[in-house]
């Protein structure tokens, strides 16, 4: 690895700048308002592309692609679902959720509304709301250190163990010094360089293998079943993609860019800005892995990386096509998906040990500033777990991905969707829904019943749970209706 290659100087110089994002952060964080949400005061722009950047991780430069160049377009229906899915969590609990959090005690993490918001003083319901977030996101994190890893790793040559470390480096150091304002700007920086990269990509792509018309023949030659939208799926593998979906409900690191924005007033426009941002980043990632198809079928001779693990098309195809000065942009975009991803993770992990677990139950009268340097003590502490775990390298980024996503998608996706559009919940149906999803994800994973994503008997019978649990137990207070009405009709009258 050398220090002139043009590669490693871009990556350096990205993660530089990255740093001093972080740093510029740190000069307006003030207490843990700032470091958690940033004072809730992003606009529609930083919230819409945070948003974006925080959710697609290295799954979408790595995943994605090596799913599209495995078995081609039957892998589509995934993004098919992503679209819809979050399409509905902005129009249906993106403003309600700003409001409700606020109505709600100020809440600044999802367990510290629910608790609010479901009057639970016994704090069972923020305790458990933040284990789930502590156990299923240091799998999530893990995947965004396994996906780094691999980028270091296949672009620089070092050894799995040393590119785990570095890859990581960088993200806890921002996100350790600026807090969420320091995530939230860079995620718009990161965001941008993802854009650039799935738009050039497959232009060069397709313009390597003769054009629009040559590149679709080819790809017909090498895969005819790759136009198959039905090729090897069944309704059950469809449903499954598609469910996907369902996840962006129980998002944590996605909800709190709801929470964050400046006013319900910005998010009509974060929505639009936020959606054409996911579309193109989707397509383009998606004609990536197709159309590199068309191009290692032509070149064989530098198929074997892909062939070897397939989620490496799209760093391979940067390092072919491009100028090293170019394909250094372009990795770095990479790197700047697994960085979006990562760093959400770690500061709401942070959030919810310093939040939820240190501050009501060992330091209630903690300072500011110490509760600030807590979370930032968690972002390291969670980290090094992340890494820990992702220390086999045979770990698979989609297979990690998807675990995680449908545990916060079933035991909070269901949770939050209720609790922002029903007054008649209560706190023994948020408990019965996170219970029931949390750990119908967890069995069914582990049996596989029916080849159907875990997500969809879990958001099916969490919302079971708390529709039976919420009309068979106590009815919620008085107070409880009024915040949820007068939340309610704030929403309205924006």
């Amino acid at each position: 690895m050398s220090f002139s290659n043009p590669t490693l100087i871009t990556f350096v110089i990205y993660i530089a700048a990255m740093v001093l994002i972080g740093f510029l952060a740190y000069r307006s964080t003030e207490n843990l308002s700032d470091y958690i949400l940033g004072g809730r005061s992003l606009g529609s722009f930083v919230t819409a592309l945070s948003a974006g950047a925080s959710d697609m991780s290295g799954w979408l430069l790595m995943g994605l692609p090596g799913a599209l160049f495995v078995s081609g377009l039957s892998e589509s229906w995934i993004a098919t679902g992503l679209i819809i899915g979050a399409w509905l969590n902005w129009y249906f609990v993106a403003g309600r959720l700003r409001v409700h959090t606020e109505h709600n005690g100020n809440a600044l993490t999802l367990p510290d509304y629910f608790s609010h918001r479901f009057e639970d003083n016994s704090r069972v319901l923020r305790v458990l709301s933040g284990l789930v977030i502590l156990v299923f996101f240091t799998i999530y994190c893990a995947s965004g250190v396994v996906a780094g890893a691999r980028l270091f790793e296949s672009t620089f040559g070092m050894s799995y163990e040393t590119a785990l470390w570095a890859g990581a480096a960088a993200t806890i150091a921002y996100t350790f010094v600026g807090g969420f304002l320091a995530v939230s700007w860079t995620d718009t920086v990161q965001a941008s360089l993802m854009i650039f990269a799935l738009i050039l990509t497959p232009i060069a792509v397709m313009l390597a293998t003769g054009g629009i018309d040559p590149t679709l023949a080819a790809i017909e030659m090498k895969n005819s079943e790759a136009f198959n939208l039905f090729k090897g799926t069944s309704a059950i593998g469809i449903a499954s993609l598609m469910a996907w979906g369902l996840g962006y409900f129980g998002q944590p690191h996605i909800l709190a860019r709801f929470m964050a924005v400046d006013s319900v007033k910005s998010i009509p426009n974060a929505r639009r800005i936020g959606m054409i941002w996911m579309i193109a980043c989707l397509v383009g990632a998606m004609a990536v892995g197709f159309f590199g198809i068309a191009y290692f079928a032509a070149h064989p001779e530098q198929a074997q990386p892909v062939i070897q693990n397939p989620e490496r098309v799209f760093i391979e195809l940067a390092k072919i096509l491009f100028n090293p000065w170019v394909a250094g942009v372009l990795l770095s975009a990479i790197l700047a998906a697994v960085m979006s991803t990562l760093s959400c993770q770690l500061l709401v992990c942070s959030s919810a040990l310093t939040e939820d677990f240190y501050k009501p139950f060992f330091r209630p009268n903690a300072s500011e500033k110490e509760l600030v340097w807590v979370g930032r003590a968690m972002v390291f502490a969670v980290a090094v777990i992340a890494i820990l775990l992702a220390t086999n390298p045979n770990n698979r980024v989609l297979g990690l991905v998807s675990y995680a996503w449908a545990g916060f998608g079933a035991a909070f996706g269901p949770l939050v969707l209720f609790s922002v559009l029903w007054k008649g919940m209560t706190r023994n149906g948020a408990l019965a829904g996170m219970l029931v999803g949390a750990v119908t994800v967890i069995v069914w994973k582990q049996f596989g019943w029916l080849g159907l994503y875990e997500i969809i008997p879990g958001f099916i019978l969490s919302s079971i749970a708390i529709v039976v649990f919420s009309l068979i137990g106590p009815k919620p207070t008085k107070r409880m209706v009024v915040r949820f009405e007068r939340a309610d009709r704030e929403h309205a009258a924006s």
